[in-house]
């Protein structure tokens, strides 16, 4: 019998979390995890431990074989022939499953602990250097990362964390500080005084003062740029059609956190940092990021996406690449969108510089030749309107070019930036005054719904489906979430996932419908809605619906770093790996999600029972606490609810 899964509450880092002391291992002890092991009596066990699989498969196969047979036997006089082999396939077929699921046959050895210094591994961007101290570089040094994955080399063990490591602070408590072991910063920066000014440091925790971002106050800032589009303040920004923001090398998320309370989804890219990462900092707060960079390639996101992009002293030199990157911010932008862009550069006293003066001339001509219109300009902010009439491109005398349409893919994943104008062909082209309002707007209507290819009546039968689905979820997971969870004194009982949840992932999140149904019962989440790359590519219309999300391919390492998720979420995710012919094992993909998974945090996948089995195997060797439940006895779908343990050092 599964023992209770728990979860523990902010402040209690120093207290054991896991009932089971023996789940506990230390990196260090060769012996226990084989870090750096290679002795004669390790072999000896992986051989043992090897056969015993290999017989377990073939006593397991034998004793589906018989069990089949039997059952065949007694239908056979009601079903003939034919419904005898339809069940010797399945099982064929069931068996294959588990196999191929788990890695290449059945593992019973438990995941390894990697050692302490990959507590902050995130392949693809991952260097042996991030290991040391960047303060022995000397100041002002910026080491440059770019994405590049490769399948073989990756870390196969389990990303432990940090020794002082704690619970983070339970939303929206993380909004004002975070637990400042839970983020890898180094004493260099702030002897430097780059990070001062956005952030506090005390002896546990680093607060985040609502006034430390912006000179002025980010309220007095939020409210300056609401002014300078034309409006009364930042509350009626959803009037004016604004919902999603991309927030460029976003600090901390300090302008995020405040117009997620205006009903704003704020969406952070930054590039990977060894140290002092504005992405891992802004997902300990609670406000959505992601590893993300304007240097060579394309953003994961489809054209036309974002009605707001802000640039508030980021790193990007826009003069640069032939304007590229601002072919990329227009790309992404709606019509009828801002690009808002705060920056020293167009002060009175840095235009008396000349090189100054030739990159300003530069950014506006630019801004001119992709059909901007400048609203405003306010000390050092300037915003800039995207057009929303597309003759104007015609009119034009000078590049960049409208993409030809053999060139112009609405998702790119990855790809070289592009130098030309994309998504003016698209029936996305929709000015962002004229679409339906933030909250009405994730229900979109038919002719909405006519661009995707989709029908009313599909789209509302999968949010009725959803509806039900979240109900059924949280009716359940309560009891799981809560049975270990003592009542401090005072407390009013919480309600899930207040307090709880925050930061949600859905794996195969199709047309956003999980995330709709969370905030049509008001949780207080977000959802980075991922769409494989191997599935049906609706992101467009889940940014449509006033969602965030992003195009993955899970056979690569997510663009995050570990320990910035609450719950991870698949619903059908392992009957589409499964069509595919070619793919890497459902470890390697589970071992991706337990890096991302915050310690105590919640895995739920919905899936056919064969395949649910199967994972909760590989769940073990995860050292995941793992149960099924039954959702509907009329349905051949099982939940598979695991909770990832915090493992102690």
């Amino acid at each position: 019998m599964s023992r209770p899964l728990y979860r523990g509450f902010s402040g209690s880092g120093g207290k054991d979390r896991c009932a089971d002391e023996d789940r506990h291992y230390d990196p260090k002890e060769p012996a226990e995890n084989g870090i750096g092991a290679g002795t004669a009596a390790r072999g000896r066990k992986r051989h043992l431990a090897a056969a015993a699989a290999r017989i377990g498969v073939l006593v397991l196969a034998a004793a589906a074989l018989v069990g089949s047979v039997a059952w065949a036997g007694s239908l056979y006089a009601a079903s003939a022939h034919r419904g005898y082999r339809r069940l010797q396939e399945q099982l064929v077929t069931d068996l294959l499953d588990i196999g191929v699921l788990a890695g290449g046959g059945l593992r019973s050895r438990e995941a390894e602990v990697c050692a302490a210094e990959y507590e902050n591994y995130v392949p693809c961007y991952y260097n042996g250097s991030d290991a040391v101290d960047v303060s022995d570089l000397g100041g002002g040094v910026v080491i440059s990362y770019d994405r590049q994955c490769a399948r073989d080399g990756r870390a196969t063990c389990l990303v432990a964390p940090p020794r002082a490591y704690r619970t983070p602070v339970r939303w929206p408590s993380s909004k004002e500080f975070i637990w400042k072991d839970n983020v890898r910063i180094s004493g260099h920066e702030f002897s430097s005084g780059s990070l001062f000014k956005r952030m506090m440091v005390e002896e546990d925790q680093i607060s985040f003062p609502s006034d430390a971002h912006m000179s002025d106050g980010v309220e007095d800032y939020a409210h300056q740029i609401a002014e300078m589009i034309g409006l009364r303040n930042e509350f009626n920004f959803n009037e004016a059609g604004v919902r999603t923001v991309l927030d460029i090398e976003c600090g901390f998320g300090t302008l995020g956190a405040h117009l997620f309370e205006r009903d704003l989804l704020t969406m952070c890219i930054a590039n990977y940092e060894s140290s002092g990462s504005q992405v891992q900092i802004t997902l300990e707060r609670g406000i959505p990021a992601l590893i993300g960079s304007f240097a060579s390639k394309q953003l994961p996101y489809p054209y036309l996406s974002f009605d707001m992009v802000h640039c508030a002293r980021c790193n990007v030199e826009w003069d640069k690449n032939d304007g590229g990157f601002l072919v990329e911010v227009d790309r992404l932008l709606r019509p009828g969108g801002y690009f808002v862009w705060t920056t020293s550069l167009n002060t009175h006293r840095a235009l008396r510089d000349k090189e100054n003066q030739k990159k300003w001339t530069t950014i506006r001509n630019l801004a001119n030749n992709l059909c901007w219109e400048m609203l405003s300009q306010q000390d050092e902010t300037i915003v800039w309107k995207k057009t929303n009439k597309r003759d104007c491109y015609s009119s034009r005398k000078s590049e960049p070019v409208l993409c030809a349409k053999s060139h112009d893919p609405e998702s790119p994943y990855y790809k070289p930036l592009n130098p030309c104008i994309a998504g003016t062909r698209s029936k996305r082209w929709i000015p962002i005054e004229h679409r339906t309002a933030w909250p009405s707007q994730a229900r979109l209507n038919s002719t909405e719904l006519d661009i995707h290819g989709v029908t009313s009546e599909v789209f509302g039968e999968d949010t009725s489906t959803w509806d039900s689905m979240v109900r059924n979820y949280w009716s359940l997971l309560s009891p799981l979430i809560f049975s270990d969870h003592p009542k401090r004194p005072g407390d009013e009982e919480p309600q899930p996932p207040f307090n709880m949840l925050r930061n949600v992932l859905d794996m195969n999140a199709h047309f956003g419908g999980f995330n709709a149904a969370l905030l049509k019962s008001g949780k207080s989440v977000w959802v980075m809605n991922v769409v494989p790359t191997n599935a049906p590519n609706y992101l467009p219309l889940i940014f449509d619906r006033g969602f965030i999300g992003v195009q993955h391919d899970w056979c690569e390492a997510f663009p995050t770093y570990p320990r910035t998720y609450d719950m991870v979420h698949a619903d059908g995710f392992l009957s589409l790996e499964k069509r595919q012919k070619r793919r890497c094992s459902t470890l390697d993909i589970f071992l991706e999600v337990d890096r991302i998974v915050r310690p105590e945090g919640w895995i739920i996948i919905r899936d056919t029972a064969p395949l649910i089995e199967a994972a909760r195997s590989v769940a073990a060797q995860l050292r995941w606490d793992a149960r099924i439940l039954d959702l509907d006895i009329a349905s051949d779908e099982k939940l598979l609810v695991c909770q990832k343990p915090f493992l102690k050092k």
